[in-house]
């Protein structure tokens, strides 16, 4: 019999299907997207008659081995929406709107119920975060993953003005430190948390490791109408020490106060688990801290009312002093 691509693993009519399922969950009315997603690029209308210097912005990741339990749990909604937060905090930790976002998702044979889920979750979490899906690639690749596995990786743009970057150049003696909570481990540490745990007791305890990524853009942008925001820090990877730091300007310290917020249950569990020192706990994971914020001394009260309001739930966690060097101290 005559080889065929589907017979090669790669079923055409399958990835049509689901371009099909993403239209209709994607569908916007916006002015500003031309077109509609399946063509060969996406096309985005920028406003800028507010903007004196736009400049844009851009961001790319993924979700890392939290995928794995998406897999094992089956629940992929999670996944999207983890996947569109790791972009969208990025980009507003330098004070840029999330315009548009678009997603790469690779998988030795498409499985339609798993991706149009993870999908919904990429439509429900840029909804949220006030930006479009502009498109995208679904590639099959026989024999490159596991069955029934994928990967994926996603793509945003923003925009700022230039007077308004937020690159924590500003930091002085004196400033203050406001932590956003996190929804618990969001998508970073996993590989340590399977070590730690069995698949099985992760699924059995899924309200406590398996919940979507908090988004931080909408109190984020509020917060930065009302107030002057100095720094922000998105705590991924590298936890408290890795992400504060690159805010610092020369000859700042950062020190943080670690009983100034309540810590997530799933981080005493790690660490009882596995017997790991606080400073290990402090560099894999955001420990109940998602995003940091640097405002004056005087604007904290102000800063603190102001996510109150956007339900956000924000404590004063450290502080901001001269230093011969810049660094994190934990304490």
């Amino acid at each position: 019999m005559a080889l065929t691509y589907k017979k090669s693993g790669v079923d055409i009519s399958k990835a049509d299907k689901l371009i099909a399922s993403i239209k209709t969950i994607a569908k916007t009315n916006n002015p500003a997207v031309l077109g509609s997603i399946g063509g060969f690029s996406g096309f985005f209308k920028l406003d800028l008659k507010n903007i004196k210097q736009p400049i844009l912005a851009a961001s790319c990741d993924g979700v890392g081995t939290k995928l794995k339990l998406a897999f094992y749990i089956g629940e992929h909604e999670t996944a999207g929406i983890d996947l569109v937060a790791m972009n969208v905090n990025d980009l507003v930790a330098c004070g840029a709107k999330p315009l548009f976002f678009l997603d790469y998702v690779s998988s030795s044979s498409l499985k339609l119920k798993d991706l149009t889920a993870f999908i919904k979750g990429i439509s429900k979490a840029c909804k949220e975060s006030g930006c479009f899906i502009l498109g995208g690639e679904t590639a099959q690749m026989p024999g490159f993953y596991e069955s029934d596995e994928y990967d994926a990786a996603g793509f945003c743009v923003g925009l700022v003005d230039k007077k308004e970057i937020i690159d924590g150049s500003s930091i002085k003696n004196g400033d203050v430190v406001i932590g956003l909570a996190s929804n618990g481990i969001h998508s970073n540490g996993y590989s340590f948390v399977r070590k730690a745990f069995s698949l099985k007791y992760i699924k059995t305890n899924k309200k406590l490791f398996y919940r979507p990524t908090k988004l931080y853009v909408k109190p984020i942008l509020s917060l930065k109408d009302k107030v002057k925001i100095k720094g922000i820090a998105h705590i991924t990877g590298g936890g408290f020490s890795d992400n504060i730091i690159r805010i610092l300007p020369k000859g700042i310290t950062c020190e943080i106060f670690k009983c100034s917020w309540p810590i997530p249950e799933v981080f005493t569990l790690l660490k009882e688990k596995t017997q790991a020192s606080m400073k290990e706990m402090y560099h894999t994971f955001n420990m109940g801290i998602g995003m940091v914020v640097v405002v004056s001394k005087n604007d904290a009260d102000k800063a603190l009312r102001v996510l109150k309001k956007e339900k956000a739930n924000a404590y004063i966690i450290g502080t901001c002093k001269k230093s011969h060097k810049k660094s994190v101290i934990i304490g």
